[in-house]
């Protein structure tokens, strides 16, 4: 499939891209597609196409050629109305006259010297090779989002209270759960196993990225373990809505598809299963592995052994391989041409072909030709199907900025611990969860900590941390429950009078609202004895909160335990290790498949 011309005739993408001066940055046109370049005047060469594929220069190397410059020229502020018919370009200046004598002064992206702005191309590239950091993780759903002519591409799925309609404001953590389906929908995809699939949740990446945008985890989800599936409200085509009856005890993948269930089911499994709230979702397809690994000219990859596999139709010698279109999804396809034969080893392989993505989407073969860019722009969101809470290009762009912030040697790919299920006959038919290994890295989805060794700045509420601390029997707080177990409060109390020898301590029971954290409220002058509850409960620096006015007598402290609470005693400043034995892939290094 042609993801260039599909819907723009036999016009090349890059014909369409034009520097606008107003910003200095190249666009790409699609307003009118149908449009061809003004033909020369006689005795007048033809613009020809830069060598790099980019917008048709003139002789003297100017983007756009003397015909462009021209028209340029000809529009001002007493130009004369367009022709009938012209294409419409109000709303992006054109390339002012650059001949010898005109009174226009060059473009700003033009200057030379000290303090010269960058060139309008490089500006370009620079922002769309920071977007492009998200795109792989995201199967390629919105690195482009930007350019309007891609919004009609875009799936939507309403999954109601399911998800998030927020902005993803700096400060805040964001969730997204990333699917493939086994829906055999497009050319070419009816002879892969079952022809009449639903669309199962058959890859699924719970993608956490950190609130500071240092570091990612992609935690995959098997799609034979064994879970609960929880009643779910879906949208019904005529608006109502319908809710399905969970399912105990059935494998994950049947999260999706089955008895009518849309990703909004699936995202409230996750949920369910990890404790994270769970934003928003994108979907693909098996042409979404085929279009996006052709756009970007092929993905490299490394087996340590030769694979003739005829089921998944994988044939490779052992070494390097560029691999794309129908080999790139047998690729990731291949069940039993790598480790154990099961369902956890195709999840390392896919593992390994998304970090080795979103390195090719990371390279300059890929950013600086505005051909591929194009290409995959149009792959990425023809195969992509969200919630309708990023169902935009605005939203989606926003969201592109903000992922594409990870640096790709932050981000870890990991496998939800599991073990065969007790239940089953057949080794490695389906798995359960590991709780004592999976837990720890809940915990760090919950608590927004890394899988990846990041280094990071003190925060400044850190300092609060450091310093004198106030002797047990000096220390006055007022203890509620915000959303901890029943009695949390009283058990808190007995511990701090009995075991820690602070009687000036009291029980002020249910706090009236819930909260997720745990929180200490406290006066500017009673830091010393926050930093001494503090250490006691391990609580961490973002759940101190000062106020602005000193304590006036008596006054106590305010301590408010909430969900995250796990008992008086139980530190809550960070999560236990995660065991070395839980699977990894880190996205800036090749592992070769074995």
């Amino acid at each position: 499939m042609d993801a260039q011309n599909r819907g723009q005739g036999e016009i090349d993408p890059a014909d369409q891209w034009v520097l606008n001066p107003e910003t200095g940055n190249y666009e790409l046109r699609l307003d009118n597609p149908a449009a061809q370049p003004p033909s020369p005047r006689s005795g007048e060469a033809p613009p020809r196409r830069d060598a790099s594929g980019g917008a048709p220069r003139d002789s003297s190397g100017e983007a756009g050629g003397r015909a462009g410059r021209r028209q340029a020229a000809a529009r001002g502020a007493d130009a004369p109305a367009r022709r009938k018919g012209a294409p419409d370009t109000a709303d992006l200046p054109g390339q002012r006259s650059r001949r010898k004598g005109a009174a226009a002064a060059p473009p700003p992206s033009r200057r030379k010297g000290k303090g010269a702005k960058k060139s309008g191309k490089k500006k370009a590239l620079l922002w769309t090779s920071g977007v492009l950091g998200f795109l792989v993780l995201a199967t390629s759903g919105g690195a482009y989002a930007y350019y309007q002519h891609l919004n009609s591409n875009i799936s939507t799925i309403d999954v109601g209270g399911a998800g998030s309609q927020s902005s993803f404001a700096a400060g805040k953590p964001v969730n997204i759960l990333l699917m493939g389906t086994d829906k055999r929908t497009g050319a070419g995809n009816e002879g892969y196993g079952d022809a009449g699939s639903v669309g199962h949740a058959d890859t699924n990446i719970l993608l956490h990225v950190s609130a500071d945008r240092t570091n990612a985890t992609a935690l995959s989800i098997p799609r034979d373990l064994i879970t609960d599936i929880p009643d779910c409200e879906t949208k019904e085509p005529n608006g109502e809505t319908k809710v399905i009856p969970g399912t105990p005890d059935t494998r994950f993948n049947t999260s999706l598809g089955q008895d009518g269930r849309d990703p909004g089911c699936a995202m409230r499994t996750v949920q369910e299963l990890t404790g994270v709230k769970v934003d928003h979702f994108m979907m693909a397809d098996f042409n979404a592995v085929k279009t996006l690994s052709t756009a970007v000219g092929g993905v490299p990859i490394c087996v340590a052994h030769a694979v003739d596999d005829p089921k998944s139709h994988l044939k490779l010698t052992a070494g390097e391989h560029t691999i794309e279109g129908e080999q790139a999804l047998a690729f990731v396809r291949t069940r039993h041409s790598f480790g154990t034969g099961s369902d956890l080893s195709r999840i390392q392989v896919q593992q390994q072909f998304l970090s080795a993505l979103l390195r090719q989407l990371k390279s300059k073969d890929t950013l600086s030709s505005p051909t591929k860019l194009a290409s995959l722009a149009e792959a990425a969101t023809k195969a992509l199907t969200v919630d309708t809470g990023i169902g935009s290009i605005k939203k989606l762009s926003d969201l592109a900025r903000e992922l594409s912030k990870v640096n790709p040697k932050n981000i870890t790919f990991a496998t939800l611990p599991v073990v065969d299920n007790p239940a089953e006959k057949i080794v490695h038919a389906t798995v359960v969860v590991n709780e004592a290994e999976a837990q720890p890295i809940f915990d760090d989805l919950q608590n927004d900590s890394s899988l990846t060794e990041v280094k990071k700045k003190s925060a400044p509420a850190d300092s609060v941390l450091k310093g004198t601390k106030a002797a047990a029997d000096d220390v006055r707080v007022d203890v509620y429950n915000g959303g901890a177990a029943d009695g949390s409060a009283q058990s808190t109390l007995a511990w701090f009078q009995n075991d820690k020898q602070a009687p000036k301590t009291t029980n002020k029971g249910d706090a009236g609202t819930t909260v997720d954290k745990t929180t200490l409220e406290y006066a500017p002058n009673q830091a010393d004895q926050a930093r001494t509850v503090a250490a006691w409960m391990g609580l961490p620096a973002s759940a101190l909160k000062k106020g602005t006015k000193d304590a006036v007598g008596l006054q106590a402290m305010k301590l408010t335990l909430g969900k995250d609470f796990k008992g008086a005693g139980v530190p809550l400043s960070g999560p236990a290790k995660v065991s070395d034995n839980v699977q990894r892939v880190e996205a800036d290094k090749q592992v070769c498949a074995k």
